[in-house]
């Protein structure tokens, strides 16, 4: 027989998911016009507030289910945890809106070495990718590879910012343009902290199937 409870456990899930896949469109969107010099920062925005108002949503919705039906066990710590998953989706639209207002005021950089971004983009929207199926799939292994995956993302961003303060001290080189290291610097930076966000997610799956904080490395 299904619990009312289980009816509203079926709308956050929805919820949740139409976030993640959301939080995939918005980001994507952030890198293409990154990658491509396109200016999409108005969509963007309307994405970005989408999953804010979404955010809202499910935190008012999950106070609801706990206040009413009162659960315990896994389907509490199931509510608790798509309340953090809906605040990092909310994020990752955050973060993307960030990189549309980097690309806006530096302006048009076509000849800029974009690899670095673009290789920690690749990682980074794998992980949501990841995070989102693992929230679908409720799996707990799904933590560790996304802390590896964060390992990746993490050297990414220590190693340009190494090649950047060394191309610094040479300002006079041939073709040298500080706007390509600024605007790298930014977006790996959020980029890393899309990263994490993933990570939180996937220690939030895991919460919910064990009981247990994630076992970081």
């Amino acid at each position: 027989m299904t619990r009312l409870l289980d009816i509203g456990l079926q709308r956050i899930t929805n919820l949740i998911m139409d976030m993640g896949h959301l939080s995939e469109e918005v980001v994507n969107s952030a890198i293409e016009s990154y990658e491509k010099g396109t200016m999409l920062r108005a969509q963007i925005f309307e994405g970005s507030e989408k999953l804010r108002f979404l955010q809202i949503e499910v935190t008012d919705f999950a106070t609801e289910l706990i206040a009413r039906y009162q659960p315990v066990a896994k389907d509490l710590r199931f509510i608790q945890s798509c309340m953090d998953a809906a605040y990092g989706f909310s994020r990752f639209g955050r973060y993307a809106y960030d990189i549309a207002e980097v690309l806006e005021a530096i302006g048009p950089i076509p000849n800029c070495d974009k690899s670095p971004v673009i290789s920690m983009a690749k990682t980074s929207k794998e992980m949501i990718q990841l995070g989102v199926k693992s929230l679908e799939k409720l799996d707990k292994n799904a933590s560790q590879k996304l802390y590896m995956m964060d390992d990746s993302v993490d050297s990414i961003f220590r190693n340009y910012l190494k090649k950047a303060l060394s191309q610094s001290t040479q300002t006079k080189k041939k073709n040298y343009d500080l706007r390509c290291y600024l605007s790298a610097l930014l977006i790996l930076r959020y980029l890393e902290r899309i990263s994490d966000h993933a990570c939180y997610i996937g220690d939030s799956v895991y919460y919910v199937v064990t009981g247990d904080a994630s076992p970081r490395r």
